[in-house]
């Protein structure tokens, strides 16, 4: 692994703090780039990277510093029209060089608060993948496959933009697109595969992967699977099914769980869809979906949302059932949340729209969501105890996941050797879309985060194309992060000689990593530091014991 430490410079000034908020005005960045006497479409000479075949054509990729990036390969054909809610095709080969120097459209989506999504995108010719290679790679380098997250119903593979972890991590990088939300998910009696599509995409993904990456300098053998949120549920999802063996050797579960709707559930919610798209009374159902323009089909599935659901042979089992009867790929597995997990939801469903959770509806929240425990959790979560109505709710439901994420540490131990963690820096400068929201809105500066979901991805890589204000001790941690996760994609082991000791996790010990950044004064005589260290806390922090006789 090459470990020469880059100098890296973050710029916040008012400038840049001018351009974003103008950007999220709605103003438009590139009003805001002119403003500043820079011309938004100026780009640098294009240097192309090798020529690299595939099994569809040869592709020609961009050149960057560090690394070379191949960007919108596709995988699989276009799954618009009649391939809507079909398996995912082989992509027609192609004659001559392909330029694969610019990303793909995203799937099919609404539009959202991140960078880059403003608009709903309507594209369903998306089945792509990114492919990143650190300059100067000899032998064979191990592969990381990510999943990005959104719920299932946003996001692309565009998002992560890998180039520290490729450099440092001496590793390959792949992301990928899949499809979403109902074009993704939709379950109706006899659709072959129904509820599955987007996890297929993945599939096919990873198998091109197979097929391709040797030709990029990767090693077919040592691939690992990873993502955070819904793309770590769909890593666990990937390792419960029997159609994924062998096409990884390890996997990495960031911030999300094991578990599939029931074919039941996901056939009554794709029919309340069908009813939003106006095609109950079809004579034909499913050829009056594919009928529909793809913007209806993205406005139907925000009044009636599915989700990815068991079904065909490829998902046959929920994992929440195989993973803890050892029925899934016997690989590796890192697995582990951030330490506020639940802030997010707090923030976005209430502060966010300017409705904070009052006094008088906590306790009902409480009631709503845990019924006939509901005095106990009141009892355990009293509002005396916490700041805010809001903080008491985030304390309680994070609690909450945290219990279900430990018994997922102990069921995976059972089998595979499992590397359990908690990304504890709660001073972390919050995530890209967060971030950029707190320079223009009082409520998300003054919001309590900590560590919530998805600030920890900018430790590993530059996230929705912004790189934040970390401190040098929280620059520290990064190279840490870097260096366990591409000590595990090369050796299935995160450690190595220049970290801290991440035990393997046993539910008689119960220790995990702990991830957090040191805390060393400006001008100090101590050079900056992470303090990351082995926990057995993770129980008494989280009340997991009170929650697992909740459950």
């Amino acid at each position: 692994m090459r470990w020469a430490r880059s100098i890296r410079t973050v710029t916040v000034g008012a400038a840049v703090v001018a351009m974003t908020t103008a950007a999220m005005l709605g103003l438009g960045l590139a009003g805001a780039l002119a403003a500043a006497g820079r011309d938004p479409q100026a780009r640098p000479a294009t240097v192309h990277s090798d020529v690299v075949a595939t099994a569809s054509g040869k592709v020609r990729g961009l050149q960057s510093t560090s690394y070379d990036q191949w960007l919108g390969i596709p995988y699989a054909a276009d799954a618009s029209g009649k391939a809507r809610w079909t398996a995912p095709q082989p992509v027609a080969a192609w004659k001559g060089i392909r330029e694969a120097d610019q990303f793909s459209a995203r799937c099919a989506q609404a539009s959202g608060w991140d960078p880059g999504y403003e608009k709903v995108t309507t594209t369903e010719n998306c089945l792509s993948l990114n492919v990143y290679v650190p300059h100067g790679a000899k032998g064979k380098l191990p592969v990381l496959a990510w999943i990005h997250g959104g719920g299932f119903t946003g996001g692309a593979g565009q998002d992560t933009d890998p180039r520290q972890f490729v450099d440092k991590g001496d590793a390959i990088v792949v992301t990928i697109n899949y499809r979403l939300g109902a074009l993704g998910y939709l379950n109706l009696p006899g659709l072959p595969e129904g509820g599955t599509f987007g996890l297929l995409d993945q599939q096919a993904a990873l198998r091109w992967v197979q097929t391709n990456i040797a030709n990029f300098g990767g090693d077919p053998r040592r691939v690992t699977i990873a993502g955070q949120s819904a793309g770590a549920s769909s890593v666990c999802d990937q390792l419960a099914s029997p159609t994924a063996k062998g096409l990884f050797s390890g996997a990495i579960i960031q911030s999300g769980g094991c578990s599939l709707t029931s074919e039941k559930d996901a056939q009554t919610a794709s029919a309340k869809f069908v009813t939003e798209a106006g095609c109950t009374d079809a004579s034909n159902v499913l050829n009056c979906l594919r009928a529909k323009p793809a913007a209806d089909i993205v406005a139907a599935q925000q009044k009636a949302g599915v989700r990815p659901s068991v079904g065909g042979k490829a998902f046959p089992v929920d994992p929440a059932t195989a993973v803890p009867a050892g029925q899934f790929s016997r690989v590796p597995v890192v697995v582990g949340q951030v330490s506020n997990e639940r802030a997010l939801n707090t923030f976005q469903n209430y502060d966010y729209l300017g409705k904070p959770i009052t006094a008088a509806q906590y306790p009902e929240m409480v009631r709503d969501a845990y019924g006939d425990d509901a005095d106990k959790i009141l009892k355990k979560y009293p509002l005396s105890k916490y700041k805010t109505p809001g903080a008491a709710w985030t304390a309680t439901q994070t609690d909450d996941t945290s219990a279900t994420r430990q018994q997922l540490f102990r069921d995976l131990s059972k089998y595979v050797n499992t590397y359990a963690y908690e990304f504890a820096e709660s001073s972390t400068p919050q995530f890209a879309s967060i971030w950029l929201l707190q320079q223009k809105n009082e409520a998300a500066r003054n919001f309590p985060f900590g560590a919530t979901h998805v600030d920890d991805l900018p430790y590993l890589w530059q996230y929705l194309g912004q790189t934040l204000p970390f401190t040098d001790d929280q620059l520290e941690l990064s190279d840490q992060m870097i260096s366990y996760w591409s000590s595990f994609v090369t050796r299935q082991n995160p450690n190595s000689a220049v970290t801290p000791k991440w035990p393997v996790y046993k539910a008689s010990d119960e220790s995990i990593i702990s991830l957090k950044a040191c805390d060393t004064a400006p001008a100090s005589t101590q050079p900056p530091a992470a303090c990351s260290a082995a926990s057995r806390d993770f129980s008494k922090e989280h009340s997991t014991a009170f929650w697992a006789a909740i459950d």
